[in-house]
């Protein structure tokens, strides 16, 4: 079972998932969310492919999936050096630090609203726990399918200094951060039942072949028996 609503943080969103079958796919999304465990809180990083997550039937997880490039302001590291990791958040904040934290989400009565509010208070605001308008435009015109050096050219910078703030916001390049969007997208279009020919028109792919490879390549199925 899984649930999620908009959270009052700007382009995130909160999640709860109880583990209804020994193991899940885990796509790639562009996000870093911090995680709930009903024990301790860490961090998942952004990932470039999607993999296998095990667990227990019956284990509950909560989260906070921050927009794409909000995350490292918050956490205070760059994103690149959570790429396809997922790391205890004692081991980026002071231990003591990390003990109070999950002491009051563990005493809260809704987990995911306690973590949304400490991201909130530690950000110092919503509005700063969103992600920075230079980082929204580039995500925005990248998903939208313009050429790098074009979102380059509006951000004042080169393609150089581009993919340098992609890796320390995103995780990974401009190309990679633009195909996992598209993918994501195109995933949202096959879940509202368009068919493929069309998704692959609607999502910039060159035709259906084109999808299919790129699908495969990042997350290593079908796009229909992706969750």
């Amino acid at each position: 079972m899984y649930r999620e609503r908009p959270s009052r943080i700007p382009g995130a969103h909160v999640w709860c998932a109880v583990a209804e079958t020994p193991s899940g796919l885990v796509l790639p999304d562009g996000c870093i969310d911090l995680l709930w465990d009903g024990a301790g809180v860490r961090i998942a990083g952004p990932d470039r492919t999607a993999h296998r997550h095990h667990t227990v039937v019956g284990a509950a997880l909560t989260g906070l999936r921050f927009a794409p490039g909000a995350a490292p302001a918050v956490l205070g590291l760059p994103a690149d050096e959570l790429t396809d990791r997922q790391v205890p958040l004692d081991q980026v904040w002071a231990p003591a630090r990390v003990r109070a934290l999950a002491e009051r989400i563990a005493a809260a009565g809704d987990p995911g609203a306690a973590l949304e509010a400490e991201v909130v208070r530690l950000a110092g605001g919503e509005a700063a726990a969103g992600p920075a308008p230079s980082l929204a435009h580039a995500t925005a015109r990248l998903r939208a399918g313009a050429a790098v050096d074009d979102v380059a050219g509006e951000l004042g910078v080169s393609r150089r200094q581009l993919h340098r703030r992609c890796l320390a916001s995103f995780g990974y390049g401009p190309k990679l951060l633009a195909r996992i969007l598209r993918l994501q997208d195109a995933l949202a279009l096959v879940r509202d039942g368009v068919p493929l020919a069309d998704v692959a028109a609607r999502g910039r792919y060159a035709d259906q072949a084109h999808l299919a490879r790129d699908v495969r390549d990042l997350a290593g199925a079908p796009i229909r028996q992706l969750p």
